[in-house]
């Protein structure tokens, strides 16, 4: 079986997890998108399009690049990585932003809207809606707007109207509950362009889809920095999902290749201090698909927690689970603290900022690292952490002795 082609099923399950449980007024509204996205994913004007965007707006391709220093300190395996940090923007999300915003356009839209959590996608789907003229509403968890407030100015800057969401955790969860309800009266002439490869179907793989780009491009840069060869661990941090789903994709049909998706763990295991949904979770519905959900004793999704606002959410992706379950990805986690000491490593090492997010990813090659020798690992940086240093210094310093 071609795994990318024939998963998911025509109706959005990854085996078990999946699907779209959706309020009646919302059906017609997914079932447009559904339809638009299948005849435009086969259109060769579309496509060529979105290529044209991608190499004379985005940048891309983004290179890869051997950690050197890093692989030099941490012995064993050499670390590399693919640096969506470089990427238009400075993360991943402008991959399925740009794709996004031009399936709204082709479906006769005015408006796109999201939610956020670092505020990433937020500056990503500001910046597709300011190249293809529409409007733009992000809905936002207080917490993270003063957690991420560089990022909050930058949505206003390209003219995104940014909703503060203040009841519950104030957070992600929050953020995609809102923007949920605002969307249903606004769905005859908007978009919702779902953030991560959750959500009904078909954004599981829509997104996943228009982030493939990631795991192409670095499939084919790594066997040319090393004369044909493939790497022996790939890995990428897991909130969502997106990044990981991007960079799994180059190699997912490659046995030889050991996939890697790594949680953030918070401040400990305990049901709150966490976000580590693949680890810790149970099978469960939210935001219209059922998939791994951390759950409290209620049956209510769990409070999270995470020093990396991108990550902070109770659910993860249905295809995560799905290959939670196959076997197929396994899936370990990254505390705060590793997270932290991964960052100041790679500024300090590297010259490379990077975002929280993706310093989970980097915690992971660090403590892996010594454990295979000669081998090789390749992370997918999924974002660079401008939009975190005022936050990460203010309250934990400059990593002096990092």
């Amino acid at each position: 079986m071609a795994y990318l082609r024939d998963t998911p099923t025509s109706d959005g399950y990854f085996g078990d997890y999946g699907g779209a449980m959706l309020p009646p007024p919302l059906e017609p509204h997914f079932r447009e998108i559904r339809q638009a996205w299948e005849q435009l994913s086969k259109s060769a004007g579309f496509l060529q399009e979105l290529r044209y965007i991608r190499k004379h707006f985005q940048g891309r391709p983004t290179p890869v690049s051997h950690l050197k220093n890093l692989s030099e300190r941490c012995g064993g395996a050499q670390i590399y990585a693919k640096r969506e940090d470089l990427n238009h923007t400075g993360a991943h999300k402008l991959n399925h932003c740009m794709a996004e915003a031009l399936l709204a356009r082709h479906m006769g839209k005015t408006k796109v809207m999201a939610e956020t959590g670092a505020g990433q996608h937020g500056v990503a789907l500001a910046t597709a809606a300011a190249y293809f003229g529409l409007e733009c509403e992000i809905h936002m968890g207080e917490i993270d707007i003063v957690k991420e407030a560089p990022n909050v100015t930058r949505m206003k800057l390209l003219g995104a109207e940014v909703v503060p969401v203040g009841f519950g955790g104030r957070s992600l969860k929050e953020a995609v509950d809102s923007c949920f309800q605002s969307y249903i009266s606004q769905a005859d002439r908007a978009l919702f362009c779902i953030g991560s490869v959750v959500g009904p179907h078909p954004f599981p793989r829509m997104v996943r889809d228009f982030q493939s780009v990631v795991g192409i491009e670095a499939r084919e840069q790594f066997a040319e920095m090393t004369s044909g060869q493939l790497p022996d661990m790939v890995a990428a941090c897991v909130g969502g999902g997106s990044n990981a789903m991007g960079i799994f994709a180059g190699f997912i049909e490659d046995e030889e290749v050991a996939l890697y998706g790594v949680e953030p763990l918070g401040t400990s295991s305990s049901l709150g201090d966490h976000a580590a949904t693949i680890s810790f979770g149970v099978d469960g519905d939210i935001h219209g698909f059922r998939t791994l959900v951390l759950l409290t004793d209620e049956g209510e999704p769990a409070p999270v927690h995470t020093v990396a606002s991108g990550l902070d959410y109770p659910g993860v992706g249905p295809e995560h689970a799905h290959l939670h379950k196959t076997g197929r990805v396994t899936y370990t986690t990254a505390d705060d603290a590793e997270a932290l000491a991964a960052f100041y490593a790679l500024s300090r090492h590297e010259g490379i900022i990077p975002a929280l997010e993706s310093a989970h990813a980097i915690a992971f090659a660090m403590r892996e690292a010594p454990k295979n020798p000669g081998k090789s690992i390749l992370i997918n940086l999924s974002g660079r952490g401008d939009k975190d240093i005022d936050y990460v210094t203010e309250t934990y310093g400059f990593g002096d002795g990092a």
